[in-house]
């Protein structure tokens, strides 16, 4: 699991909302370097490391909420957590096919028969909440998440 970067900077004596800029600004950053290959179902680590990045971002957000506008926060969490919700449905069967799998590598030929049918099922649904990512991924994409979560975090530096 991809280690939370540290917040340059990031001091007792500051304002919260310069607090809240950098912390943001952070942990947007960390969401979207996971994105690379991240629909690549033969590593699920991906999928695991970015869908902890959204929840530190939206654990960030929601400390912070204070100091940031309530309409354009609104929006960015709520699409934070879509997404999370669209890596959440890729992990679930990523993480049962791995364990599955492990079972089937120790039975014998006569046992693999049922949970090869199993893994297959698991299979479908992976693939499934992979498409889903697919299309949340392009909505991130088309709606500039990052960018309005980078906008949003600037915002928190201007005084209310």
């Amino acid at each position: 699991m991809a280690r939370a970067r540290e917040i340059p900077g990031l001091s007792g004596g500051m304002s919260m909302r310069e607090a809240a800029a950098r912390t943001i600004e952070v942990r947007t950053r960390e969401v979207f370097e996971h994105a690379s290959g991240v629909l690549d179902t033969s590593d699920i680590e991906r999928v695991h490391d970015m869908r902890v990045a959204t929840r530190r971002l939206r654990a960030a957000l929601e400390v912070f909420e204070p100091s940031f506008p309530k309409r354009e926060f609104k929006r960015s969490l709520r699409d934070v957590k879509e997404l999370a919700d669209a890596l959440g449905g890729r992990r679930d069967p990523d993480v049962a096919l791995a364990a599955v799998e492990q079972i089937a590598d120790s039975l014998g030929n006569p046992e693999r028969a049922g949970i090869n049918s199993f893994i297959g099922e698991l299979r479908a649904d992976q693939a499934v909440g992979n498409r889903e990512l697919e299309v949340a991924l392009a909505e991130v994409v088309e709606s500039q998440l990052e960018s309005r979560l980078l906008a949003l975090a600037g915002l928190a530096r201007v005084p209310a």
